[in-house]
């Protein structure tokens, strides 16, 4: 080659190179969600041993709650040790509207919706969960961090509407020993 080619050759080259368009940074991944407000059920999350609180010698359910969805969503997976009745929720903190949605659905077609929100001292969802003679009836549920790094859900029922409201369950959390 000549030195007039070879000259040539890197003089194109190099035009070529800053004649093309820079490209851009690639965007950052998305963050997900971490405000404060997204990680206030972050408590509940782990594998747990459920007994209900009257009787805590006797495992009733595990449950499994996981954060998923880049820390957007907390999701359980009920799992009754009697067989039947499982299933699961998803909740999420809905920044535009200021509150925590979950929705419900089991083996036996049940769904349901609830929303609310952290008061200071336990997160406390409230929706209308139908059931048997019942169609309208409110259901709260209130889970509670406890100290001993257990959680507490406690559930209470209306058939009026949310203007009396009668105990339902009371369930604790237990981490799972391996």
């Amino acid at each position: 080659m000549t030195h007039a080619r070879i000259a040539l050759m890197i003089f194109l080259g190099s035009t070529m190179s800053t004649a093309l368009p820079a490209q851009a940074d690639p965007p950052p991944a998305p963050s997900g969600c971490h405000s404060p407000e997204s990680m206030q059920f972050d408590f509940w999350v782990g594998h747990w041993s459920v007994s209900k609180a009257a009787k805590p010698d006797q495992q009733t359910a595990t449950s499994v709650v996981e954060k998923l969805y880049a820390g957007c969503a907390v999701r359980e997976n009920w799992m009754p040790l009697a067989g039947g009745g499982d299933g699961g929720s998803l909740n999420s903190y809905v920044a535009s509207e200021g509150k925590w949605r979950q929705t419900w659905v089991d083996a036996s077609g049940s769904r349901a919706e609830f929303s609310g929100g952290w008061n200071g001292k336990a997160m406390i969802l409230e929706g209308v969960w139908p059931q048997p003679g019942h169609p309208t009836q409110r259901t709260r549920m209130t889970y509670t961090p406890r100290a001993d790094g257990s959680v507490e859900q406690a559930g209470e029922t209306s058939d009026d509407g949310g203007k009396t409201w009668a105990p339902s369950f009371d369930l604790i959390y237990r981490p799972l020993r391996p």
